[in-house]
């Protein structure tokens, strides 16, 4: 079958691989339907931190269903998104359903090879059905909803709360949009690119153009000096981070989204105000997809198309032969890029061309 293989340092290749084997329990074949390239596929392809080579990038993936065991509840032709994380048996936070918070998970796409190829086993508990008409291309974005999702579940949401979002990149559009579905009266988002903060300001939310001025300085402003009660780091920049705790409220809370890129520095002045505003700083990783029929993954699906928009956020969506040449220019940012995804199967490419 063909896959697009990372084989080093910024070799990609599109090329035949051997058919994959079933892993986990009721192993269940699917051709993947469609791909998401998230920004930690970006640093395994050209900033050496891939686990292995060689290795199959893809983790957040949709997937149209082949061969099923009898008694999973699932038929050839079910489109479904795929839980990435394979968690280990036995391992104690894995018992109480918190499986990405346990030791020595596998893992698609990092660990193992993911789903950027044209078919996959995967265990029959990781697969979320969606519905027959939900696009491909919109149930590869159901893990970074997730994520997102998992994150803005961690808060305790004040009546008629004001929230700022610091990165209107995908992650952070999506987390703007569950703060405003469970309830956020305000939703800022900060950003300094014109281009996603037109997105932003598509969907509806209030945009703050971080070229103009600090964005802790134009949060406040904004709040008619009080701050956010909510603040959300969705950059990976370390000063984004100060950003973040230095807008908040009193009492207010804040949610590190965004994988750092860099060591954080915070001065004695800035912890003491931390200190004295009573802050809230919570880490988020993953999410949950426990118990089944009641998860977070079930609530992204659920509000899929509805009041979570994703096609809005997708730039690119591109057949899989495509991969080398444009992970290269996602490495060296010669493209603008939002969301970018690989139309993988037929069905996802014929949706894409039906556009």
């Amino acid at each position: 079958m063909k896959a697009a293989i990372l084989n080093g340092l910024n070799d990609l290749e599109y090329q035949d691989i051997p058919e994959p084997e079933p892993v986990g329990e009721d192993p269940v074949l699917v051709r993947v339907g469609a791909v998401g390239v998230c920004g930690s596929d970006v640093l395994r392809y050209g900033h050496g931190k891939a686990y292995h080579y060689p290795l199959v990038l893809g983790h957040e993936f949709s997937a149209i269903v082949e061969e099923a065991p009898a008694g999973t509840g699932l038929k050839p032709g079910d489109r479904a998104a795929v839980f990435p994380l394979l968690h280990q048996h036995g391992d104690p936070m894995s018992e109480i359903g918190e499986h990405a918070l346990g030791t020595g998970y596998d893992y698609f796409g990092s660990r193992r090879h993911g789903a950027m190829s044209e078919r996959m086993w995967v265990p029959a508990k990781s697969i979320f059905k969606v519905p027959d008409h939900t696009p491909l291309t919109h149930a590869a974005m159901v893990e970074p909803a997730g994520v997102a999702l998992h994150a803005m579940l961690k808060l305790d949401i004040p009546t008629h709360a004001t929230a700022l979002v610091i990165g209107a990149g995908p992650i952070g559009a999506l987390a703007a949009q569950w703060l405003r579905i469970l309830g956020c009266s305000r939703v800022l988002v900060a950003d300094i690119d014109d281009r996603k903060l037109a997105i932003m300001s598509s969907l509806g939310f209030e945009t703050l153009d971080a070229k103009t001025g600090n964005t802790a300085d134009l949060a406040r402003t904004a709040t008619d000096g009080w701050g956010p009660q909510i603040t959300v780091e969705a950059t990976g920049n370390p000063k984004a981070l100060v950003q973040a705790i230095d807008a908040a409220s009193v009492q207010g809370q804040v949610v590190l989204l965004g994988d750092l890129s860099g060591d954080l520095h915070l001065a004695k002045t800035e912890v003491s105000s931390l200190l004295r505003r009573e802050l809230r700083l919570y880490g988020t990783w993953n999410a949950k997809v426990t118990p089944k029929g009641h998860s977070e993954w079930d609530m992204v699906i659920a509000h899929l198309g509805k009041d979570l928009k994703v096609e809005e956020l997708i730039s690119h969506v591109r057949p899989l032969e495509e991969a080398p040449g444009l992970f290269r220019q996602l490495t060296d940012r010669s493209i603008w890029y939002n969301k970018v995804l690989f139309a993988v199967s037929e069905e996802a490419q014929e949706e894409v061309r039906s556009l």
